[in-house]
C-alpha cells in the first residue's frame, strides 16, 4: 500500500525541518506532495534555502492524504496560520481521523488557530508554548496524541520524521529507514 503525505510550504518556513521531513518520508516510500500556500511555487526558507513546491495547495485540496505536515519557522508558521483553505483542510483531516502533524512554531501558531488541538497532549517549540490554550503542553521532543503528532523544533526534526514514518507506515518501515540513515 502506498501512503500519501502533504507537506505545506510558505515563505519563511524552516529549511532543516522541511528538507528532513521530505527526505525521511520519501526514504520510507511515502508519496510526498510538497505544496505551496503562496501564489508561487518557488519559495525562500527562513535561512535562505530556495525550495520549489511540487504543486500549489489550492490544486490538491480535494485529494486525500494519509498525513498532512506543517513545518515550523516563525514567519512560515504565521503564513500557514493565516491560510483559510489550509485551516479547512486540517480541520477535515482531523475530523476524519487521518494523521496530521506540525513542528516547532506551527503547533502553537497554526494548529492552535485551526482549533485542532483542543483537549490534546502536544508539544511545540517551548518559546511559543505560552500561546497555547485548550490543550496540554508536554515538554518532550515528540508527542503523539490520537491522530496528531507534534514536535519541538529543528533538534527534534529527525525523531519527528521517523515518528511520522512509524505512525503511518509501521514500526518495521521506521526501523529500516533508521538503519538506512546510519549508512
Amino acid at each position: 500500500m502506498t501512503f500519501r503525505a502533504l507537506i505545506t510550504l510558505a515563505e519563511g518556513i524552516d529549511d532543516l525541518q522541511t528538507v528532513t521531513l521530505i527526505d525521511v518520508l520519501r526514504r520510507a516510500k511515502v508519496e510526498v506532495v510538497v505544496a505551496s500556500i503562496e501564489a508561487r511555487r518557488m519559495l525562500t526558507c527562513a535561512r535562505g534555502t530556495r525550495l520549489t513546491a511540487d504543486a500549489m495547495l489550492v490544486d490538491v485540496l480535494a485529494q486525500p492524504f494519509d498525513l498532512i505536515v506543517l513545518p515550523g519557522g516563525v514567519v512560515g508558521a504565521q503564513h500557514l496560520a493565516a491560510h483559510q483553505p489550509l485551516q479547512q483542510l486540517l480541520q477535515d483531516q482531523s475530523a476524519a481521523g487521518r494523521w496530521f502533524a506540525a513542528i516547532a512554531e506551527s503547533p502553537a501558531l497554526a494548529l492552535q488557530a485551526f482549533g485542532v488541538l483542543r483537549q490534546r497532549r502536544m508539544t511545540c517549540l517551548p518559546t511559543v508554548s505560552q500561546q497555547l490554550s485548550g490543550c496540554t503542553f508536554i515538554d518532550q521532543p515528540v508527542v503523539v496524541d490520537g491522530n496528531c503528532i507534534t514536535a519541538q523544533g529543528s533538534g527534534a526534526a529527525l525523531a519527528f520524521a521517523l515518528m511520522l514514518v512509524e505512525q503511518v507506515c509501521g514500526k518495521g518501515v521506521r526501523a529500516k529507514v533508521a538503519v538506512d540513515l546510519q549508512a
